[in-house]
């Protein structure tokens, strides 16, 4: 079984200030890194009204120098958005900082203000998906290179150079990244997986094998379900109505776990989002198998760092030990 964080960093009105929640990120991670966790994700957003992390590159660089074995990568960078040759001198860098530890995962976005707001063409972004991704290989072999007529030259060179993983929320998107990256990060939906998996083989790439089974979006810990969800609501709703303006800005309709009622009696029915006591986690678990992915995300919506100390705590004392002999792959 594999162990994941992930970290938005979202102040909204209910949550703690974000000196107090990049504090906390930055200790949470050294922590899992002892403990043995396996991952930790950072989100990408701008301009939201939440101050949502739009910098998962320096919050990655920040965890690899108070960490030795955890995994860091963006989940996604929204690689439209940024210069080419910067970023692969900022990734060459970060892969120097943290050998074999970080992975960049990209993106095309989806919101057409982010776009507006970097002066990019929303309608452009998977050509410029392709044209990061070839150019990257290049650039990282250190040798110079053409780039929209120019040659550029990326120096330090990252060795190894990072994986590339392409993020997406459609079929198409996942037969992309079988064609031109190294793996898939698609949203927690195993339909998803299969056209990455069929062009993969179509492509005569090694066969990536089933989709790995994730816990919930977010999962919170506690023996009292009731006290945890009276202060975790502002929180959660909190996410749920910033994600769901997200989508329908992109979309025309929230989708996911964003649909639907945003009120407090509705979150419970919402499986994405779960409180369990300790027995329930380890039979959740259970039947997601030996492959599966647990995913904490404790400072979700701004949640005061103290809170998610507690149940990280109760989390360590009572869930990891009983994990010990089957979590760590």
């Amino acid at each position: 079984m594999q162990l994941q964080l992930a970290f938005e960093l979202r102040s909204p009105d209910c949550g703690a200030p974000h000196r107090e929640l990049y504090a906390a990120m930055l200790d949470i991670c050294a922590w899992a890194d002892e403990l043995g966790f396996d991952v930790v994700n950072f989100g990408e957003h701008h301009g939201a009204d939440s101050g949502y992390n739009p910098s998962p590159l320096i919050a990655c660089a920040a965890v690899a120098g108070r960490t030795r074995r955890i995994r860091m990568r963006p989940n996604v960078l929204l690689a439209p958005l940024y210069d080419p040759v910067k970023l692969a001198e900022d990734c060459a860098v970060l892969a120097l900082i943290a050998p074999h530890r970080f992975s960049l995962a990209i993106g095309g976005g989806y919101r057409p203000s982010e776009f507006a707001m970097f002066g990019r063409r929303l309608d452009e972004r998977w050509a410029a998906i392709g044209e990061v991704v070839e150019f990257l290989r290049r650039a990282w072999t250190g040798e110079p290179c053409e780039f929209r007529g120019r040659t550029v030259r990326v120096r330090p060179v990252p060795d190894p150079a990072p994986r590339i993983l392409l993020g997406g929320s459609s079929g198409a998107a996942a037969r992309r990244a079988a064609r031109i990256a190294d793996g898939w990060l698609p949203p927690l939906d195993p339909r998803l997986w299969t056209p990455y998996r069929e062009e993969c083989i179509a492509l005569g790439k090694p066969d990536p094998g089933a989709f790995a089974a994730y816990g919930p979006t977010f999962l919170w810990i506690a023996h009292d379900a009731d006290a945890a969800w009276s202060m975790l609501e502002p929180h959660v709703l909190s996410q749920i109505e910033e994600y769901g303006a997200f989508t329908r800005e992109g979309f025309g309709e929230a989708k996911g776990p964003y649909r639907g009622r945003t009120d407090p009696a509705s979150l419970r029915g919402n499986r994405a989002y779960q409180v369990l006591s300790p027995p329930q986690l380890l039979a959740l678990a259970d039947t997601l198998g030996p492959d599966g992915v647990l995913l904490l995300n404790p400072l979700l919506g701004g949640i005061a760092p103290a809170e998610a100390w507690k149940m990280l705590r109760l989390f360590e004392r009572e869930v990891l030990s009983a994990l010990s002999g089957g979590w760590r792959q």
